[in-house]
């Protein structure tokens, strides 16, 4: 039926995700197809009792057996009993579609949801290794578009096992009625179907183009909403428009190319299949004497033409399909992909510190290391501070105290404990990060401070907000801790979104304070309040700060100095400055102007 097996090998895993209700789906098709089939074939005794002075002869047993049967009851309530038994076949078979329908439509949703569900919490486990090789347009594509067409194929698959039980009951009741007209009929169908599989071959290579280019128009319309800013800044609203437009126009034209070639099984296969019932018409005919018998092949045969047609119609959907189910199963497999291992020791709180000891790490191993070399001990209950120029390594220590990726040395102890041995979720549990590049809900204020900790009370809130000079703020908004704040923090400015995360910070209660050059884009005003807040939050906490302002790091403990990923200075503000080196380059560089 398929070129090649990779749709069904690709829809057999989901198959398997509601294991009972695949027979008992092809189990009521296929008896409700029976039922259809029997109540088609009441119709010779019902066609020959009509007029029971017509002498019938058959050649064939069971249209003999079953004109036989009814020949058992009274003439004069004949016809009532082969009319109630016909209605009863129509009923049942009524009932049972219903009923298939009716599961075939739950299983859609369920493995429709199943598939988004598990295609989130992939994304919400696997390593940054992953985000680093995929678009964010291809992702939000598979999530909205690809799932539901993959439970589409689904569902297309069973439809066409379903039609193809159907199928093989009445091609049996053709045989029992006429053989060799049935071998007649097959051999023409199967021409038939050959024609229309080669006129629909195009078909999966527009498939494929179809899934990348819904990619690329996600792609699209990410960047449009998410870059809006930039873009009319830089007056580029045509620009965009014209690369838009492009995406959508083959988008569109990818559309209606696969439109013109599914659209067309349908009058191809009526065209043929009339001439093909117009030659059996031609032959009923030529024998009276046979026309119950043939009047009903013909009626199952009218009955049969559009199963076979939404065979062919469903095989050249679900090719055109491929690539999405493919897209989504690739997305869905585990066992591809990097992941974060959590360790099985619990983390309660640190005591010692967090040590690299000779830290080596690429992001991708084509590349230079970002890393060199690095050992640094960060001491419990201290603030150390990482300096040193764009692109020298410091926001990738922040990310592998996180754990957003792991290095195969696994040379990174807290308390003497390797960072790989630690359970992921008590570790990052202990740990708040405040970063430039901030992110808020699109969602009241108040649930954007308690993502920090999900039980928090009102008091709790409030006591953060005050913290995070963010209460007086958010009181004179309309809706104060209840106001919406928009997309990504859209009707807030720069530091009062700073301040928000601050308090999310500040109501984690971690024993680890990260901040990841925190304050770089804020005003002197705002980096002032924020200052003040991170000074009452530091103390008695391990805190880790990364920064190009070097006025955010004058209490610091430690201060680390990176170059090109290796680590060439370390000591306190005095030390380095007369040690004279990198870090009193920044420093002349920014306090001497």
């Amino acid at each position: 039926m398929f070129k090649d097996g990779k749709i069904i090998n690709a829809l057999l895993p989901l198959l398997r995700i509601y294991p009972w209700a695949i027979p008992v789906i092809i189990i009521l098709g296929l008896v409700s197809s029976f039922a259809e089939g029997i109540g088609i074939s009441l119709f010779i005794p019902f066609l020959q009792n009509l007029d029971p002075t017509t002498q019938f002869h058959s050649t064939n047993w069971m249209v003999s057996e079953l004109v036989q049967f009814f020949n058992n009851f009274n003439p004069d309530r004949r016809l009532l009993i082969i009319s109630a038994c016909i209605f009863g076949s129509v009923l049942l078979k009524a009932v049972l579609f219903y009923s298939n329908t009716v599961l075939f439509g739950w299983l859609n949703v369920q493995i429709s949801h199943k598939l988004r569900s598990d295609i989130f919490d992939l994304l919400l486990k696997v390593s940054y290794r992953f985000f680093d090789h995929n678009s964010s347009g291809r992702l939000l594509n598979a999530l909205s578009n690809e799932t539901w067409k993959t439970s589409d194929a689904l569902a297309m698959f069973l439809s066409l096992l379903i039609t193809l039980c159907t199928v093989i009951v009445y091609v049996t009741l053709l045989m029992f009625i006429s053989w060799k007209l049935t071998l007649v009929v097959m051999i023409s169908m199967f021409f038939i179907s050959v024609l229309i599989k080669y006129l629909t071959r195009p078909i999966k290579g527009l498939g494929e183009r179809l899934t990348k280019t819904n990619a690329g128009l996600a792609i699209r319309m990410l960047e449009g909403v998410e870059g809006m800013k930039v873009i009319r800044a830089f007056g580029r609203e045509s620009y965009e428009k014209t690369r838009f437009d492009s995406v959508s126009k083959q988008l569109s034209k990818t559309i209606l190319k696969q439109t013109f070639i599914k659209d067309a099984v349908n009058p191809v296969y009526e065209i043929l299949s009339a001439l093909l019932l117009v030659c059996i018409l031609f032959k009923t005919l030529q024998d009276p004497s046979s026309l119950a018998q043939l009047l009903v092949f013909i009626f199952v045969l009218y009955r049969l033409q559009p199963r076979i047609k939404s065979l062919d119609t469903a095989r050249a959907n679900l090719t055109s399909l491929t690539a999405s189910v493919e897209e989504v199963t690739t997305l869905v497999d585990r066992t591809n992909k990097p992941y974060i291992i959590s360790g099985n020791v619990r983390f309660h709180n640190i005591n010692l510190g967090i040590h690299f000891k000779g830290v080596t790490f690429k992001y991708n191993p084509q590349e230079k290391p970002a890393l060199k070399d690095v050992s640094i001990f960060f001491p419990a209950n201290k603030t150390t501070a990482i300096v040193g120029p764009s692109g020298s390594g410091k926001s990738t220590i922040i990310k592998l105290i996180l754990r957003f990726y792991d290095i195969p040395e696994n040379n990174i102890d807290v308390d003497n404990q390797p960072l790989h041995d630690l359970d992921l979720t008590s570790w990052r549990s202990q740990i708040a990060l405040v970063s430039q590049d901030v992110y808020i809900f699109n969602t009241t204020i108040r649930e954007n401070i308690a993502y920090g900790h999900l039980d928090a009370n009102e008091e709790d809130i409030i006591e953060a907000a005050r913290k995070a000079h963010a209460h007086d703020f958010i009181t004179q908004l309309p809706n104060g801790y209840d106001s919406k704040v928009g997309e990504r923090g859209v009707r807030l400015s720069g530091g009062q979104k700073q301040r928000i995360t601050l308090a999310r910070a500040i109501i984690r209660n971690p024993s680890i304070l990260i901040l990841d050059e925190a304050t770089n884009a804020l005003d002197s005003i705002a980096e002032h309040l924020i200052q003040e807040a991170l000074d009452v939050l530091g103390q008695d906490r391990t805190v880790i700060i990364v920064a190009h302002r070097l006025s955010t790091i004058k209490r610091a403990n430690h201060i680390v100095v990176l170059e090109d990923g290796r680590v060439t200075e370390q000591g306190n503000a005095q030390q380095l400055l007369d040690a004279d080196g990198l870090f009193t380059k920044l420093h002349k560089f920014q306090y001497e102007k």
